[in-house]
């Protein structure tokens, strides 16, 4: 009978290695937290220098704020890369596969449809909902892309919805709600799955 629980539970997971991305690191997650959270205090500080001034998209603060922005994701994504790769080579699992690439697509779309729809507000000056719409995108990029990989990534996604959903109801805080979903939330959830998974 112990042999037969333990041929089951041998083949669950099997089944959850083939059908789950499981290299996905926490560390990462934690770094992704610590770049949003510098790059929300230099955008922060950027802003005050400008106070009592109408940023526009022509303008040099609009320009540096988009530049930080694309810094941190940068920043993120290449981190996120090398130490999965480094987990995936530690535990002898392949980084590019079948799970992979469908972990990549359901996250991109979400993301990529979000990215041109905060394009399409900054064109026409909807500034204040910039905020909670990468915020309530990349939930539902993380919210879909949670099928593939560890489920601490559904959560997380559930989460920074709802605070893109606040965000969009205290209109004016965009930048502390950014920190608080990008920032303090990867840090949290990050920190979860490398004492869950990772230090294993």
């Amino acid at each position: 009978m112990e042999n037969y629980l333990k041929d089951i539970q041998d083949i669950k997971k099997m089944m959850d290695r083939s059908s789950q991305f499981l290299s996905l690191s926490g560390m990462a997650g934690i770094m992704a937290g610590i770049y949003a959270l510098a790059g929300a205090y230099a955008a922060h500080t950027i802003l005050e220098r400008e106070r009592g001034n109408y940023v526009i998209i022509e303008s040099s603060t609009f320009k540096y704020i988009s530049a930080i922005a694309i810094g941190v994701l940068v920043l993120s994504v290449v981190t996120a890369f090398i130490l999965s790769a480094r987990k995936a080579v530690k535990y002898g699992e392949v980084l590019w596969n079948t799970t992979s690439k469908r972990l990549v697509i359901n996250f991109l779309i979400p993301l990529v449809t979000g990215g041109i729809f905060a394009i399409l507000l900054i064109k026409n000056h909807y500034y204040g909902l910039i905020a909670p719409i990468t915020l309530i995108f990349y939930g539902m990029a993380c919210l879909n892309a949670g099928k593939y990989t560890l489920r601490d990534i559904r959560y997380l996604g559930i989460t920074i919805i709802i605070i893109g959903l606040l965000a969009t109801a205290f209109m004016g805080y965009g930048l502390e709600f950014w920190a608080l979903g990008f920032g303090v939330c990867h840090i949290l959830y990050g920190s979860v799955m490398y004492y869950k998974y990772d230090r294993k």
